[in-house]
């Protein structure tokens, strides 16, 4: 048995280490391992090839995001860079106040200790997580799947190989290379060595994760996303804002999944909307209105209305007001990104308060949802709860707080 104890005890240890080093030692070795990455593309492009070897070539979307090459391999190492230049959100003070007895009380930011992460075939997330992980000053325990396994290891291996020549242990970051499925339940359970454990995948990975984990979990990822075109939108910057948000990258979680359209505007928009997406490739999956208004539409069934489709497959539903559209989205979506296209500034805002997701835009495509976006860096995943952290996930929300208390004698 893969002795998972034995390397959270470890990444437990490293994490005492990680409170004493300094900013400037962190981004030295963030640019030192980006460099290092560049220097051994080779190498890490001819694992990715046993990966893409065994990969099943039907699953297109899927093998894009597998797939490395050169151009790939510099955006990772650009991402490491990107990060080392941004603030150290450790020890910074949230506020000091004084309380009537003299107490000075305040908040600081600190690291949460051991992060673990659990992904799919995404080998930008492996580098992106030890990025941020160790910037925010956490061990980081990485756990990909089988269809990458040798992607990671080679992306580990010259990491780690890079860490130790600075001096530093290389149990900052761990992969775990036994991916079967009784190994991935054991991590889970690592509560005892892990602080919080991070799913990044699809739906099966997330609950499966939920249902077995020990440590606390955050969710990431699941992007059942809405489009709302309101009666007052303007409909030719709606075509524009829909066919990116659902074409631009199919294959991810802030891609555009569903469209409602007012019944007020949709003998108009229907029929251009639908045909500017079938024209792009899009497969329409609609209810009666959208289905009566394009022929080429399929019906759409219940569990459509569900699916997260990653594909180039979008549901299309006609609703007869906002509050409608608004109830759709509370029944259906998977809190990731809604938005709302209007030219009204009072439904703009009522569409704001009411849906609660962890991103809602305006006049906006979905794709936006994104850490580098919203200049946060590179991100660990989109977080679709409530608790600590919500929407894209970058160094501030890998750290926790805690106070501290200076007193001169006083006692209760």
């Amino acid at each position: 048995m893969y002795d998972l104890q034995i390397l959270g005890q470890k990444a437990r240890d490293v994490s005492g280490y990680l409170r004493r080093l300094g900013t400037r030692d962190k981004d030295a070795l963030l640019r030192g391992c980006a460099d290092a990455l560049e220097a051994h593309a080779g190498d890490i492009l001819a694992a990715n090839a046993k990966d893409m070897a065994a990969a099943d070539p039907a699953r297109a979307s899927f093998n894009d995001r597998l797939k490395l090459d050169n151009q790939r391999i510099s955006g990772m190492a650009q991402g490491l860079r990107k990060v080392a230049g941004q603030d150290d959100p450790t020890g910074e003070t949230l506020y000091i106040k004084t309380m009537p007895n003299g107490l000075k009380i305040g908040e600081k930011r600190v690291p949460i200790g051991v992060v673990g992460m659990i992904y799919e075939a995404r080998p930008n997330v492996t580098t992106d997580s030890f990025a941020l992980c160790f910037k925010a000053g956490n061990a980081c325990v990485l756990r990909g799947s089988s269809e990458a396994i040798n992607s990671n290891i080679a992306l580990i291996s010259v990491l780690q190989a890079e860490i130790e020549r600075l001096g530093h242990p290389r149990e900052i970051v761990q992969l775990i290379e036994d991916t079967s499925r009784e190994v991935a339940r054991e991590f889970m359970r690592l509560n005892k060595y892990i602080d919080v454990l991070i799913p990044r995948g699809g739906a099966g990975l997330i609950a499966s994760t939920v249902e077995n984990s020990t440590i606390p979990v955050i969710e990431t990822g699941t992007g059942n996303c809405h489009i709302f075109v309101d009666e007052s939108a303007d409909l030719k910057k709606a075509v524009d804002i829909i066919i990116n948000a659902k074409t631009q990258r199919p294959s991810v979680c802030n891609a555009c999944e569903k469209l409602l359209i007012h019944e007020k505007i949709a003998c108009e928009f229907l029929p251009t909307i639908c045909r500017s997406l079938s024209d792009a490739g899009v497969e329409i999956r609609g209810d009666e209105a959208t289905c009566a208004a394009f022929a080429q539409a399929k019906p759409a069934t219940d569990d459509d209305w569900y699916t997260e489709f990653l594909d180039m497959i979008i549901g299309v539903k006609v609703v007869s007001d906002m509050d409608t559209a608004i109830a759709h989205i509370a029944k259906h979506s998977s809190g990731h990104t809604e938005a709302i296209l209007t030219e009204s500034y009072a439904n703009a805002h009522e569409f704001i308060e009411l849906v609660d997701s962890a991103a809602v835009f305006v006049n906006a495509s979905t794709r936006f949802t994104d850490g580098e976006e919203f200049g946060l860096g590179a991100e660990v995943g989109i977080s679709t709860q409530k608790l600590h952290a919500r929407g894209p996930m970058g160094l501030t929300a890998l750290t926790t707080t805690k106070f501290f208390v200076f007193g001169s004698g006083q006692v209760r």
